[in-house]
């Protein structure tokens, strides 16, 4: 069985994020999608357990991939669940910089894993989404439903006041 992991902050989903996992999901046989925590990126707006129950509700139709959430190392979550692929979205070169220096990281931890990472361009219609921007258009009180999915936007803009 071919399984990847494709993990994130995921803080919110959006729709850049559903696409990758969607198009992960048709190379591999089962997907975990995962909501890691990024200390480079400090608090945020959703806990961990929140992020996973967003990530349920956006994948629940995507019928080989499993929302999850860790807080180790990914390469110790990939051995946990069988993964031996990453798949990840990239939007621009900052983003391929970063990913490709995860990647280095990630073979490197454990060798005799052999974790490969697969990037995947980020549609033209998603490359400008950012979970920043989702999260400072919902500050500002304006809509997000064309940046995450529509079960996420609906929970999202009714906790907004919270």
């Amino acid at each position: 069985m071919r399984i990847a992991v494709c993990p994130g902050s995921f803080d919110p989903v959006t729709l850049g994020h559903l696409d990758i996992v969607r198009r992960a999901a048709r190379q591999y046989d089962k997907v975990y999608v995962c909501a890691m925590v990024n200390d480079r990126k400090g608090a945020g707006l959703l806990t961990r357990e929140e992020r996973k129950e967003l990530l349920a509700l956006a994948v629940a139709d995507v019928e080989n991939a499993v929302a999850d959430s860790w807080d180790g190392w990914l390469v110790e979550y990939a051995k946990k669940v069988g993964a031996t692929a990453v798949v990840k979205g990239v939007r621009n070169g900052g983003d391929l910089d970063w990913e490709l220096e995860m990647a280095e990281f990630n073979r490197n931890y454990d060798p005799a894993l052999a974790l490969e990472t697969v990037l995947l361009p980020a549609k033209k219609e998603y490359q400008f989404i950012s979970s920043t921007l989702v999260r400072e258009t919902l500050q500002r009180g304006e809509s997000i439903k064309h940046l995450v999915p529509a079960s996420v936007a609906g929970i999202l803009e009714q906790r907004k006041g919270r």
